[in-house]
């Protein structure tokens, strides 16, 4: 009896995966997968930006609302590079600005930078256009998910929240790369250099 249960239920599986698969061998792929090539070309988030109004975010001595302690992102029990423990996020603490008006800092020697580690990093945390679900922005506001570092920004409204929805809201062009000059419209004036941080 219990033989039969066990061919009966060993028939009734195999058929239900077929089913599934499309073909007679439930162990295989479907005979045709379709991938389109994706023609809209990909945003980037603005490398300048980053350097002079977000990195600095996460060197900054910032308190933990509710509490009387104050921390850096880049401390070492948190987002350390070497030594956090705080999830995916790593920041290189002693990583300098690089000057973008000089030509010999191409991209591929600035990607090699700790800076562009950091930045790097950051945008790993990122859903392009969406602040609300990225970690980068949900996380420090306690949006819906934990952070070990608790409570840091006390609404969106906090001048730092406003640095980084901004950032993640203000993509390069299409088809441009992270250090796009059209991306220096992100500051007032349009230099990376003199410009202050624009948030709206």
């Amino acid at each position: 009896m219990i033989e039969l249960r066990r061919s009966f239920l060993s028939i009734a599986l195999l058929s239900t995966l077929a089913a599934c698969g499309g073909s007679s061998n439930p162990l295989t792929n479907p005979p045709v997968v379709s991938n389109p090539l994706n023609d809209q070309g990909q945003q980037h988030l603005a490398f300048a930006y980053f350097q002079k109004c977000i990195n600095p975010i996460f060197i900054a001595l910032l308190p933990i609302q509710g509490t009387s302690v104050t921390n850096t992102c880049a401390g070492s029990g948190c987002h350390n590079g070497v030594t956090g423990a705080g999830g995916a996020l790593r920041i290189v603490p002693e990583a300098q600005p690089i000057d973008l008006s000089d030509p010999a800092n191409t991209p591929d020697v600035i990607r090699t930078t700790d800076i562009y580690k950091n930045f790097y990093s950051a945008q790993g945390m990122v859903i392009l256009g969406n602040p609300g679900q990225s970690r980068l922005l949900a996380k420090p506001l306690l949006l819906n998910v934990f952070h070990g570092g608790g409570l840091i920004f006390p609404s969106d409204t906090d001048p730092n929240a406003k640095l980084i929805k901004y950032w993640i809201t203000h993509p390069a062009p299409l088809g441009q790369d992270e250090f796009s000059p059209a991306t220096y419209t992100m500051f007032t004036p349009a230099d990376p250099k003199t410009g202050t941080c624009n948030t709206q």
